[in-house]
């Protein structure tokens, strides 16, 4: 009869996980560059005794990341870019380079582009991008070539993760990669769009009402596993 309980316990963890991915994906559904998350349920088999007998038991603890195009929206922003097809720009933080696909950036005081939250945009030397001095509209083409006043004066780095590398969220639109970024052949940025959420409101509420309901279902099951052992106790002891 453990069993049956450690199986339902192991079951309500990763829809409790679950839950908690997807009440992120609806938070974000309106956040600039943000890739929607998924939890991968596999089976784990822990052995019972010697004779091979195992028991089976839930595991999420995989995380799955939706990478599909979002919608790119025209802003007409002069420093606000979308990436359209694969690749990432690269961001310096406190914690290390990081890439993103939200676009929206502003020049700081010393001229240089980054993003709302002070992480500088790279070129695609993995340098600070810094506008020159007395620039007026910068013009960037879709090989991301930065241009002021005529003249060239950067190139945006563009960069995608090498197959069988991982990406890991470092919160919000920012993700760490474990290893080195390769920089895409042929960039396509699309200066005056920025690349909406690929976040499904509509789905992600579906899945959230499902997952609900079959943690629902699993709790009623513990707790008719629950009063089953209660009355079985009560009766051995009379």
């Amino acid at each position: 009869m453990e069993n049956a309980i450690y199986a339902s316990l192991t079951r309500q963890s990763g829809l409790m996980k679950e839950m908690r991915v997807v009440a992120n994906n609806i938070a974000n559904a309106n956040t600039t560059g943000y890739r929607r998350e998924g939890v991968i349920f596999a089976e784990n088999l822990s052995a019972l005794d010697r004779n091979g007998d195992t028991l089976s038991m839930a595991d999420a603890r995989g995380r799955m990341l939706d990478l599909k195009q979002g919608v790119l929206t025209k802003t007409n922003g002069n420093l606000d870019l979308a990436i359209e097809g694969d690749g990432f720009f690269m961001v310096e933080t406190p914690d290390g380079p990081r890439l993103t696909r939200a676009g929206a950036f502003l020049p700081s005081a010393e001229g240089e582009l980054m993003t709302a939250d002070g992480n500088r945009l790279l070129d695609e030397g993995q340098a600070p991008i810094i506008l020159p001095a007395g620039a007026g509209k910068v013009a960037v083409g879709a090989d991301g070539t930065m241009s002021a006043n005529g003249a060239p004066f950067a190139r945006i780095g563009v960069f995608d993760a090498p197959e069988g590398s991982d990406l890991t969220r470092q919160g919000g639109t920012l993700f760490a990669l474990d290893g080195d970024a390769e920089p895409v052949e042929a960039p396509r940025i699309q200066q005056g769009f920025l690349e909406e959420s690929n976040v499904d409101p509509v789905f992600e509420i579906s899945r959230m009402i499902e997952v609900q309901r079959a943690y629902e279902l699993g709790q009623s099951f513990l707790d008719r596993e629950d009063q089953r052992i209660r009355n079985a106790i009560s009766a051995m002891t009379r």
